[in-house]
């Protein structure tokens, strides 16, 4: 395909054989020299025009050029200067069509990082402190906790929920960086509602014992017990959370470990349109309580979220696209006169008002669940594949742009996923086997970019972590220095860089 000459202020990529060119400033591509050995990079400083400060290409791969195209001759090439923090670091990619491989080479403070990888496996796509991810293990087949964190650390995930205080898999986060909530399950609320001590001897033996090697940031008393059948639970629910904070406090700990509950939709009386959402009469005997107690220890509200429990309960009135965050004709509230072009931030602004009409309106809401299903019974509708793909993969971008709602734009959505794994002893409807991100045996479900880590193949999506370093430099490059929302056009700079394997047109803009 031809490329068409473009003004250097918005350089495009195009497509050539072999590949896609990211034509640089015809400056640059004229100061490089020929050589058939690897290629090396030399430092200059981004500021400077392109005349003194191209970064020089010492050597590189021959290779015919389009003659459609700038005169880049031997090999894909793209030069860039950092915008931000760092203004002396320069990024050169170079594909080596013959052999199929990218170059990746990174000048920073007088180190030269050459990084590599197959151009048909690699992900590389930044990561940004809004999104966490469940970690259930009700399955007989999942790997050893000290995997699963190698995993998490290479998916640059640093926010994780458990739903008990398994001590092996505490153990396992020892040291890795990642903040951790630990879980009292259902079962053990009666218990600590009634017997303080009991209470105090949970903390100190799944809590404190851990502190401070293991992140443990936060303890969930029970989930989703309120709105469900067990009446006696849900009186001692309150009791449980103040017991535990209680022995918290006692242990000096308050202001380290958060103590909070996760409650699921069966708590709201409606829930659209978003503003006319409120909690039920016969909840709020249990919720003001908690409400109170949560707004005094500044602890947020914990919601499960799953636009596809409501898809799949109304699959003839809920538009597909609205629950996946794809192009749709969105919803309109009319009492705030706001619109909606997703479900997910609909199900969350209806959570506020809610929490707004009980007298609560400057409560953080958090997301402790939302996930999607990748296979179900056949009245499961939307239960596939393709559906769970494009639900995370879209959720992950929305958590990526750190932003609120239409209701709270100020108050940045933070959410677990759930979840890791698919798990293979879950009671319930086939769907609940099958909300894993990994499968079992550590291979990927479906890809949804994450970085650090990459299929083994281009024909399959085994889990493969060798290269993770090289990859995770790259990454933490893009982390720390140049990922951007909008362009920042400069006349010397090429402004995009293609993510996924450089072939599925991710765009980075810097």
């Amino acid at each position: 395909m031809a490329c068409p000459r473009t003004k250097q202020s918005m350089l495009l990529p195009c497509a050539v054989p072999g590949g896609i060119l990211l034509p640089a400033a015809p400056e640059i591509l004229a100061s490089l020299p020929y050589s058939s050995s690897s290629a090396l990079v030399e430092e200059k400083d981004a500021r400077r025009a392109p005349s003194s400060s191209a970064p020089r290409l010492l050597s590189r791969h021959r290779h015919p050029a389009s003659r459609h195209c700038f005169p880049i001759r031997p090999c894909l090439v793209a030069w860039m200067g950092a915008t931000v923090q760092s203004r002396n670091k320069i990024l050169i990619i170079i594909r080596n069509n013959h052999r199929n491989i990218n170059h990746f080479l990174l000048k920073s403070s007088g180190n030269t990082f050459l990084l590599k990888d197959k151009v048909s496996t690699m992900n590389v796509q930044a990561f940004i402190g809004t999104y966490g991810i469940n970690y259930g293990r009700i399955a007989d087949n999942l790997p050893p906790p000290e995997s699963v964190v190698t995993l998490l650390k290479a998916a640059k995930i640093k926010n994780v929920r458990i739903y008990d205080a398994d001590h092996s898999v505490i153990h396992a986060f020892k040291g890795s960086g990642i903040e951790l909530i630990v879980s009292i399950p259902n079962e053990h609320l009666k218990d600590y509602n009634v017997y303080e001590d009991h209470a105090m001897s949970w903390v100190k033996e799944n809590v404190e014992a851990f502190l401070p090697d293991t992140h443990i940031k936060g303890i969930a008393i029970g989930n989703e017990v309120l709105g469900g059948s067990d009446q006696e639970l849900e009186e001692a629910l309150f009791g449980a959370m103040k017991n535990v904070y209680n022995a918290l406090k006692r242990l000096q700990l308050e202001d380290k470990v958060e103590v909070s509950t996760a409650h699921s939709a069966a708590v709201f009386a409606n829930s659209f349109p978003p503003s006319y959402c409120t909690f039920r009469e016969d909840m709020l005997v249990y919720l003001k309580p908690i409400l109170e107690f949560s707004s005094r220890i500044n602890s947020p509200f914990y919601i499960n979220t799953y636009p596809f429990l409501a898809y799949k309960s109304d699959p003839e009135h809920i538009d597909i696209k609205y629950a996946l965050f794809q192009p749709n004709s969105g919803v309109h509230d009319a009492k705030t006169g706001l619109h909606y072009d997703n479900m997910f931030d609909a199900q969350i602004d209806a959570t506020y008002a809610a929490l707004e009409a009980a007298g609560y309106p400057n409560m953080e809401v958090r997301i402790s669940e939302t996930g999607w299903s990748s296979s179900g019974d056949e009245n499961e509708a939307g239960a596939t594949v393709q559906n769970a793909r494009m639900y995370n993969y879209n959720l992950r971008k929305r958590l990526l742009k750190k932003k609120g709602t239409p209701f709270r734009p100020k108050m940045v959505v933070k959410a677990y996923v759930f979840a890791l794994f698919n798990e293979n002893l879950k009671p319930g409807p086939s769907s609940e086997k099958h909300f894993g991100i990994f499968n079992a045996d550590g291979s990927i479900s479906y890809s949804i970019g994450f970085t650090g880590l990459r299929p083994s193949s281009a024909s399959s999506q085994l889990l493969s972590l060798k290269g993770a370093c090289s990859v995770d430099l790259w990454s933490e490059f893009l982390h720390k220095d140049v990922l951007r929302d909008t362009y920042a056009p400069t006349k010397y700079s090429i402004m995009r860089i293609f993510t996924d394997a450089i072939i599925n047109y991710d765009v980075f803009h810097f």
